[in-house]
């Protein structure tokens, strides 16, 4: 074995995963939500900037907001989820920054000045965030629904700011009757590697 994580890890993180389409209505709670974030917060960003920001659409009223912004594909996935998590990368990480990165508190302005270098930063960093997010939700013995298919102008006026632009909507939970769609193909190892 190449890997030192057990094999049923691997499974629950990797091999068995996968991306869940129905849910049950157990819930999700605030205590599994932050155990997960406690877990992986430590994933690794640059300047350790932690651009990611997540809104958990808890209420009636919210809910019936964010599924008008969603494909018509989503909709009822989005309805029925216990838990709905709305992943945002801030443009204004570089503020965090100080705290953050206190052996260079100064990126802040050397590095990070101009928006549009925080913008891109933000969002390849907060994707990276939202991948690790994905796995810790597995880790917890939940089910991730990650979905890109919404209105992003629209989630973002109902829900964020101008400095906070949504990447992906998660429904989260243990998962339902008929959750899962075949497993897709993935690329050999040749495919995707190359030695120079």
């Amino acid at each position: 074995m190449s890997l030192v994580l057990d094999p049923a890890a691997q499974d629950l993180l990797f091999r068995e995963a996968r991306t869940a389409n129905t849910f049950t209505d157990e819930p999700v709670t605030d205590e599994q939500v932050k155990a997960i974030y406690d877990l992986v917060k430590y994933g690794p960003t640059a300047f350790n900037q932690s651009p990611l920001r997540v809104v958990l659409v808890r209420s009636a009223e919210a809910r019936e907001r964010l599924v008008n912004c969603m494909a018509e594909g989503n909709q009822a996935k989005t309805a029925s989820a216990p838990l709905v998590a709305i992943l945002a990368a801030d443009s204004e990480f570089h503020e965090e920054l100080p705290t953050l990165f206190p052996h260079f508190p100064q990126a802040k302005d050397v590095f990070f000045s101009e928006r549009p270098v925080r913008e891109g930063s933000a969002a390849m960093n907060a994707a990276l965030q939202a991948a690790y997010f994905i796995v810790g939700v597995r880790a917890a013995g939940l089910a991730a629904g990650p979905m890109n298919g919404m209105d992003y102008a629209a989630v973002q006026k109902e829900f964020l700011d101008d400095d906070h632009a949504p990447l992906m909507v998660i429904n989260i939970g243990k998962p339902g009757e008929d959750a899962w769609f075949p497993r897709s193909p993935r690329l050999a190892f040749e495919d995707v590697f190359q030695t120079v």
